[in-house]
């Protein structure tokens, strides 16, 4: 136990924290595949870093072969909140991808994301963010319309 947890703060924190704030999970269980670089937590996951968070049924976090984490998979009910610099997101979705050395988010199924520093809402079944400038792109799936919701100003 105590080698899985040296190899977990290896794996997770120490990488993430050379970039920037350090990183917690925190689940009811997990399971490491060394083999696969994937490290997998079960239900009630609450990823944290700094001020943002994504909370969701299951997390898969991805390592290449240094042991660098190239990405997060948050599946089942996510909702969350992500700050960066001074842009502000809130919302749901069915799966949330976080790519950390693009600072790229991609909010899959039935995605609604709050942009609280602009004050507009996007619907859609994929949504990606760069959360350091701000870009997105919105796209619909079936018969369901992208929504973009603003506030025009004045009156």
């Amino acid at each position: 136990m105590k080698k899985i947890i040296i190899q977990l703060f290896i794996l997770i924190i120490l990488p993430l924290s050379i970039f920037g704030e350090k990183v917690q999970i925190t689940s009811e269980s997990f399971y490491a595949r060394d083999a696969d670089n994937q490290v997998h937590f079960i239900n009630d996951v609450m990823v944290k870093q700094g001020q943002s968070w994504i909370h969701s049924d299951k997390v898969v976090v991805y390592f290449n072969d240094n042991n660098e984490t190239i990405q997060y998979d948050a599946i089942g009910s996510a909702t969350y909140e992500v700050i960066k610099g001074t842009n502000h997101y809130k919302g749901h979705s069915d799966k949330v991808t976080y790519y950390p050395e693009t600072s790229i988010y991609m909010f899959t199924g039935k995605a609604v994301i709050h942009d609280l520093k602009n004050n507009r809402d996007v619907h859609g079944n994929i949504v990606v963010i760069n959360s350091v400038t701000g870009d997105s792109d919105v796209k619909s799936t079936g018969r369901e319309p992208v929504k973009f919701t603003f506030d025009v100003g004045g009156n």
